[in-house]
């Protein structure tokens, strides 16, 4: 029992740095309806940065993560004003090509930048830092995940209930000509959601290097499982990323804790039931769990 209930917790705080990246894909699409391929690749930006200025520049780890959220938003602002602002009206698929085009750069600058090597990532804590409870080790990385993951929840909850940035950006993701016809600026509620989808992005990419205690190129491939995520909780549901993300989470590594005990399953067969759970829920919902069915006058 303790065995499986330290397999559901790593999941659960596993599911929870998915949410934080499938957040950063439904807020851009709920506002421009564009998938960014490029998040995975911001998410790896913004550890490296960290990283780099923690062991070379000897930052306090707080502030270094605090540069980094400001380093990838700025990036994002960037890019949404310079590019993506110029390419309103176009076809979906010209935009989502220019955000593979961003991927490449942002891969390739961190290469140039740091080497193929990976790096030592930046942590607060040690790997056995944590305390036990009825055999179950929970880890300090692990806890804070999830306390960081909830917090942020809340904080966005907030924002888009109450604030008039939020409400602005929901009424943008209803109906844009609505919006745009009640005096909302399109482009702030753009720019808006790029950073903080970048944001959100950095402490996702922070918290999954801290896991494994490295920093490598491959990094921003974790956005490939945030996919699955976003599409089994509704690409433009925000609470659909993080339910998703959880569930996909706990699917990796429950598949991943027993697949040497079945055999029949095989191993590595956790890398893709991700994708099997995704499938079979979009056979049932469509749209997803969360998701909005648009529905279509003739």
């Amino acid at each position: 029992m303790a065995y499986f209930l330290q397999i559901v917790f790593a999941g659960v705080a596993l599911g929870c740095i998915y949410a934080l990246i499938g957040m950063g894909f439904s807020i851009i699409f709920k506002a421009s309806e564009v998938i960014n391929f490029a998040q995975g690749e911001i998410l790896l930006v913004g550890a490296y940065i960290v990283s780099s200025l923690v062991f070379d520049w000897r930052l306090n780890f707080i502030l270094a993560v605090a540069s980094g959220v400001v380093a990838t938003v700025l990036i994002g602002l960037v890019f949404e004003r310079l590019v993506l602002r110029r390419m309103i009206g176009r076809p979906v698929f010209a935009i989502l090509m220019i955000t593979i085009g961003l991927d490449t750069i942002l891969r390739t600058s961190v290469i140039v930048k740091a080497g193929p090597s990976p790096l030592s990532a930046p942590a607060p804590y040690t790997i056995t830092d944590g305390f036990n409870i009825a055999g179950v080790h929970l880890g300090a990385n692990d806890i804070l995940t999830i306390m960081v993951t909830v917090v942020l929840c809340a904080l966005l909850y907030y924002f888009f209930q109450f604030t008039r940035y939020g409400l602005a950006m929901r009424a943008t993701a209803l109906d844009q000509e609505a919006a745009l016809a009640a005096g909302i600026n399109i482009r702030t509620v753009y720019a808006l959601a790029w950073g903080i989808a970048a944001a959100i992005a950095t402490v996702g990419g922070v918290f999954l290097a801290m896991g494994t205690y490295s920093i490598d190129i491959t990094l921003g491939s974790a956005a490939l499982l945030a996919f699955p995520a976003i599409i089994l909780g509704g690409i433009d549901s925000v609470a659909g990323a993080v339910v998703g993300g959880i569930i996909i989470g706990l699917v990796q590594d429950l598949t991943a804790g027993y697949e040497s005990k079945v055999g029949v399953l095989g191993m590595g067969i956790h890398q893709i039931t991700p994708y099997l759970v995704m499938i079979l829920v979009l056979l049932i919902r469509p749209y997803g769990l969360f998701g909005t069915r648009k529905v279509e006058r003739i």
